[in-house]
């Protein structure tokens, strides 16, 4: 009898932590008798029908590499020309038994509509930097990129204090300000821009007025999609998303809080650099366990699941939980960043949950 057939597929952003999902797949897969393939460049490859061959060699030394093996791409097939058809046809093709997606709320948005629609044999497994989906307590690359923003938030106050500057850190985090958030509690910023909540200006540059003469230096960390007031027409992704390439948040608010405080400014982007390199400790566990959970749950059939992290247990949840609405900065973590920060803004409450 022929080996069954099991897809994988990354989309969407990368970050660390995919690759080490990646090899628990296949090597819990394989164990269980599975033939493993890996899509190519995400639902472009499932589309087009690219995929090769991953073996245990494959995958064997990849636990520690940053991106992803498979390429990755933001591919939306609901919004290609008979790109649902496509993704179908592929599946016959290629005679999979199951699909293993690993992505964020776009790229599980898609499979809950192939688990729902076309009955395809989907398992979704978790993966974004912004820490955003629904229904489980982390995603792997997130506590990596925060670690990442966190260094650079420290060499940026070294500099800072040596030139008696307020430093700007523009961190990723589009409609959850999750990076922002951890990255500023852990760094000790004195200011913290969300895009769950309006920045109160004259709150902000008086308390880092009040920092700077403390010490002689004052941090801001600022998600990059915070509402700066003009935004404009703004180009968008295959998935209605603000491509934020161009924006520049955090020297528009250098420029705006050197000209407030009268105190030299200075920003820096953190970028695609917190997408990049080996995974932390955390992420590796959390992507081995969720790849592995992940093959168990195709071995048992249970379908139209996503891997979830509860407390310390890796569980299924369904696809349409946990894609229905994007876990956002909540008022109880508002709390906490106020009494441990110089100053977030305390007024204006946090915007509603974006669905998906």
């Amino acid at each position: 009898m022929a080996a069954k057939k099991l897809a994988i597929l990354t989309g969407g952003g990368d970050c660390p932590g995919l690759n080490p999902a990646i090899r628990g797949v296949v090597l819990k897969a394989t164990d269980l008798g599975y033939e493993c393939l890996g899509v190519q460049e995400g639902w472009k490859g499932m589309i087009s029908g690219d995929a090769k061959p991953l073996r245990r060699e494959d995958v064997e030394e990849i636990v520690g590499r940053g991106g992803t093996i498979l390429g990755t791409s933001r591919t939306n097939p609901y919004k290609k020309e008979g790109g649902v058809e496509g993704v179908v046809g592929t599946f016959k093709k290629l005679g999979l038994h199951a699909l293993v997606a690993m992505g964020g709320e776009d790229t599980l948005g898609v499979a809950a509509k192939l688990y729902k629609e076309k009955k395809l044999n989907v398992v979704g497994v978790p993966k974004t930097m912004d820490n955003d989906l629904s229904a489980t307590d982390y995603t792997f690359g997130f506590d990596t990129s925060v670690t990442v923003a966190v260094d650079a938030a420290a060499r940026l106050i070294d500099t800072g204090r040596s030139h008696r500057r307020i430093m700007v850190l523009e961190v990723m985090g589009r409609h959850a300000g999750w990076v922002s958030l951890f990255t500023g509690i852990a760094a000790g910023a004195d200011y913290v821009c969300l895009p769950e909540r309006r920045v109160d200006v004259a709150d902000m540059t008086a308390k880092l007025r009040q920092a700077h003469k403390r010490k002689n230096v004052a941090l801001v960390v600022a998600s990059e999609a915070i509402d700066m007031g003009d935004s404009g027409k703004e180009e968008l992704d295959q998935f209605g998303h603000m491509i934020l390439k161009e924006r520049g948040v955090g020297e528009k608010l250098a420029k705006l809080i050197e000209k407030e405080t009268g105190i030299e400014t200075r920003a820096a982007v953190i970028g695609h650099i917190q997408r990049g390199g080996a995974p932390t400790l955390f992420d590796r566990m959390l992507g081995t366990r969720a790849g592995v959970k992940a093959a168990e749950l195709v071995d048992a059939g249970d379908f139209g699941k996503m891997v979830a992290l509860r407390g310390d247990k890796v569980v299924p949840v369904s696809l349409s939980e946990a894609t229905g609405t994007l876990k956002t900065v909540t008022p109880e973590w508002f709390s906490l960043l106020d009494t441990l920060t110089a100053g977030a803004a305390k007024t204006s409450p946090a915007k509603a949950a974006v669905k998906s």
